[in-house]
């Protein structure tokens, strides 16, 4: 209402990573959480950051810090900045909202993760979010005063446009600093909480909670989450929990899920066989239809611009059209026109469309497995690996084959104090993967390079296979002498 167009960061940035974001944003004020102000005042404070200490108004920018009340963490000191309250206290008593002079106009710039390359800053128009905040609304039968606990960050796509949404409503918003499943239990139980989302780790996250902190639901809990879905014994346990599950697929330049499809009960639909829970489970990962306020979604090819076959074998890229998306790339034409080339937004991702028009999504294009004709989805593997009981993050890349042309491999780290090895995980995922073609052919443990935002850096992980592969070469011939011949003349 200030006239001015937000953009909210991630609060785990660093040093390097919040320069670079500044120095393309030029702000005017920065409202900063009092726990990182002396990292905010040393990045604009840093002479060699000239782009960032005069904006493209010439100023300084203006720092303004805001305390948490909260006993916990109220803060003391004197940081040497104007406080929020402080701040507004200066303002005009009749000072008249601002609108925008069009609706196009920017209302914020978000950044993509970064899990394929480097971020980009992401601009969305008032009409986007207006229209998409109506279409979440809708969606999630969102109703008379909803109270959302933001389990998911909110520089998340504006918390997936659920702030404004909010707003519209009137509805009550449960900010945590932590979340746990003690957190989520206690506050759905105190606050009486209608809605909360995020990754879908969240789901294993109150499954596997202990039997205390499961605390009993005062009204069903609409939970939507988009990602690489878990396996069907964590959705089931979650939904015996009281939640409803909703699975949404989307991306920043979309303001969030733009495709969304319920899970409906398994009261309904229980199977003992571990063949039909699996196809039950096959036919809840579909992704669904278009949000209400989007035109169009349709998997393509991505040179003739024909939609594929309704047969959900077809392989396309995933394009979206319609006014819930991006504006474009702030200072970047060339990648905007690149990304609705052909009038449609590219997604980058590829997929299926189902005979009953729903839409499952396989993998990023770039991180999907290509065997002959057939493409294998990473985000398969990583929810069965995710499902271990000893795994804490997975993740999947493919690797050249002479012979198959590409073989997934697996990144994996253990929770804490748990001990495995690549036997056990490859036998547990032969036990619950549909084809062999799918089981990872190497499994390596460590810790998983990630964005800012919580995501697997796969670029970084596909360009450490360099030395992975050749430390692979030497145990093969330390461990296994009796195929030094066989590996030397398919060298040779």
């Amino acid at each position: 209402m200030a006239g001015a167009t937000l953009s909210a960061l991630d609060v785990s940035l660093d040093e390097h990573a919040l320069t670079t974001i500044l120095h393309h944003l030029r702000p005017k004020i920065i409202f900063v959480d009092s726990k990182l102000v002396h990292l905010v005042s040393k990045v604009i404070d840093n002479k060699n950051n000239k782009h960032i200490q005069e904006n493209h108004h010439g100023h300084k920018p203006l720092l303004v810090a805001i305390h948490d009340v909260s006993p916990d963490h109220r803060t003391q000191c004197d940081l040497g900045v104007p406080d929020y309250e402080q701040t507004l206290a200066t303002g005009e008593s009749d000072f008249q909202a601002v609108s925008p002079a069009d609706e196009c106009d920017p209302i914020s710039v978000n950044f993509t993760s970064g899990s394929t390359g480097m971020p980009k800053a992401v601009a969305y128009s008032h009409r986007a979010a207006y229209l998409n905040s109506l279409g979440l609304i809708l969606r999630y039968n969102m109703g008379k005063s909803p109270v959302f606990l933001w389990t998911l960050d909110m520089f998340r796509c504006n918390g997936w446009c659920f702030t404004w949404a909010m707003a519209a409503l009137g509805g009550i918003n449960v900010c945590i600093r932590n979340m746990s499943a003690k957190i989520i239990f206690d506050s759905i139980q105190l606050h009486k909480v209608t809605h909360l989302c995020g990754k879908p780790t969240i789901l294993n996250l109150i499954a596997e909670s202990p039997p205390v902190d499961q605390k009993p639901l005062p009204s069903v809990v609409d939970v939507i989450i988009a990602g690489a879905f878990p396996m069907t014994p964590v959705l089931k346990r979650v939904q015996e929990l009281g939640f409803n599950i909703v699975h949404g697929y989307g991306m920043t330049e979309a303001l969030g899920p733009a495709l969304i499809r319920p899970w409906r009960s398994w009261q309904h639909h229980h199977h003992d066989d571990d063949e039909d829970d699996h196809e039950d489970h096959n036919l809840k990962y579909r992704e669904g239809l278009h949000n209400i306020t989007l035109e169009a979604a349709d998997v393509k090819d991505p040179t003739t611009m024909l939609s594929v076959p309704s047969d959900g074998k077809a392989i396309g890229e995933v394009m979206l059209r319609g006014n819930t998306l991006m504006a474009g790339y702030l200072g970047n034409l060339e990648a905007t026109r690149k990304a609705f080339s052909g009038g449609w937004f590219r997604t980058g991702d590829v997929g299926v469309r189902h005979t009953d028009g729903c839409i499952e999504m396989k993998d990023r294009a770039r991180d999907a497995i290509v065997l002959g004709k057939e493409v294998i989805s990473t985000l398969d593997i990583e929810a069965v690996l995710l499902s271990h009981p000893k795994v804490a993050e997975a993740a999947v890349v493919a690797r050249d084959d002479i012979v198959a042309g590409q073989v997934p491999c697996a990144f994996v780290k253990l929770k804490e104090g748990r001990c495995s090895n690549a036997e056990e995980i490859v036998e547990y995922c032969t036990e619950r993967l549909q084809k062999a073609a799918m089981v990872p052919k190497m499994v390596r443990f460590e810790d998983l390079p990630m964005t800012s935002t919580g995501k697997v850096q796969k670029s970084a992980e596909r360009e450490s296979q360099c030395n992975w592969e050749a430390l692979s070469i030497e145990r093969a011939l330390l461990h296994k002498k009796q195929n030094i011949r066989l590996i030397c003349s398919q060298t040779i």
